[in-house]
């Protein structure tokens, strides 16, 4: 099932230095909803704190009914989210395959010592698992390289693989931190459609950090702009984009004023 985020209050500090301030809104389940703003604007500092890497100075996080604030990523993961980086880090020496099948540790029987005395149950379960990563490569046009190692790919391909390897753990609520950043406009159109299909398909909540409107534009139900941490707008993607604090926020006052 799809899950519910809500966000209330969050606030975070660095010594002396607030990176987000009073940041609030919801995500229905089964939403795509877009978080966009300039650069600097605290966009991935808030996607660290709803995925645990950072932990808010205040304010509350919550996935459904449960609060999650302060929680690793470990325990995130537990709560059915699962997340992108900017810059994906996949094992470089290993296999696309292997790197796929690493976003189902959480769903291997028993725990390391299980993992390494090779119990029947846990070599069953990665059968069974190798044969999921294989088709998830497979809907996602990788098929083609599950067996090559993951430093023969391009960074676009390496995106597409951080995918698969997120959507190995079955989220509920998925994050995707500028997924087009750096990619063909080609290859942001098959970004498009997967994250599309992924919507008709799949039961998960999206959340995406983008700067290219475009793609905010065609897959977005909502969106949260952010500037200078703290929220300067919520609406649909239109509405952001003809926002005139929206414009001054992403091109400058002196400029916006030119263009007015």
């Amino acid at each position: 099932m799809a899950a519910q985020l809500t966000l209330q209050g969050v606030d975070l500090r660095f010594g002396g230095v607030t990176v987000l301030r009073d940041v609030g809104f919801a995500v229905e389940p089964g939403q795509v909803f877009g978080l966009v703003g300039p650069n600097g604007a605290g966009k991935t500092s808030l996607f660290n704190c709803i995925s645990g890497h950072y932990r808010p100075s205040s304010g509350s996080i919550r996935i459904d009914d449960t609060e999650v604030r302060g929680s690793r990523p470990a325990q995130m993961a537990g709560h059915g989210l699962a997340r992108t980086f900017q810059h994906p880090a996949l094992q470089l020496r290993e296999t696309v395959l292997e790197n796929v099948m690493l976003g189902a540790h959480t769903r291997l029987p028993g725990g390391p010592l299980s993992w390494s005395l090779r119990f029947p149950r846990v070599t069953r379960s990665e059968s069974a698992l190798r044969a999921e990563a294989l088709q998830l490569l497979e809907e996602n046009g990788l098929g083609w390289a599950a067996h090559r190692r993951a430093d023969e790919l391009s960074h676009g391909l390496h995106k597409g693989v951080e995918l698969c390897r997120a959507l190995m753990s079955r989220p509920r609520l998925l994050l995707l931190d500028e997924p087009a950043a750096g990619l063909p406009h080609s290859e942001v159109e098959q970004l498009i459609e997967t994250v599309r299909r992924l919507g008709r398909e799949s039961d998960v909540t999206i959340v995406i950090v983008e700067h290219h409107m475009g793609l905010i534009a065609a897959l977005t139900d909502r969106v949260v702009v952010l500037d200078h941490g703290a929220k300067l707008l919520e609406g649909t993607a239109a509405e952001a984009q003809s926002d005139p604090r929206v414009i001054e926020a992403y091109i400058g006052k002196d400029d916006a004023d030119a263009a007015a």
